[in-house]
């Protein structure tokens, strides 16, 4: 029985961890604010946010070199156009956001190198034990 109330609250933590979209939508146009137009010899950015319960009816906001660029909800995909070398990706509050979900605290920041003519890929979690956080998406 004690393993059963130990194992429990596991449970409930697990459930509330991000599971990564299988099929994310492309962010409306309206929502995108930077870094669409080709750069030669550049490469793309791709960031997804998965599915989630933290958070789930939050926008959060996207920055690239610190500069805003998209508002993203869960289970969508935006691309970014950028010229080779390093980027800060970032995630904070999206202040446009209403109620509770503008009032928080979020910031977190990855470098990504992006090199021409190539792809990389982030992905936006939210886990139970963390909050949200940006991280590098091996998995595609």
């Amino acid at each position: 029985m004690r393993l059963i109330y130990a194992a429990l609250p596991l449970l409930f933590l697990a459930g509330c961890s991000s599971v990564p979209a299988e099929n994310p939508t492309e962010i409306p146009s309206d929502r995108v604010m930077a870094f669409q137009e080709p750069v030669q010899g550049g490469g793309t950015l791709y960031v997804h946010r998965d599915f989630g319960k933290i958070g789930g009816g939050c926008h959060v906001a996207l920055s690239v070199d610190r500069k805003p660029a998209a508002r993203i909800r869960v289970g969508e995909m935006v691309s970014f156009q950028l010229r080779p070398g390093q980027h800060v990706v970032g995630i904070g509050i999206d202040e446009q956001d209403g109620g509770l979900c503008s009032m928080g605290r979020l910031l977190r920041e990855e470098l990504a190198t992006v090199k021409a003519g190539e792809t990389v890929r982030y992905r936006i979690v939210s886990e139970a034990s963390s909050g949200f956080d940006i991280k590098p998406d091996d998995d595609r």
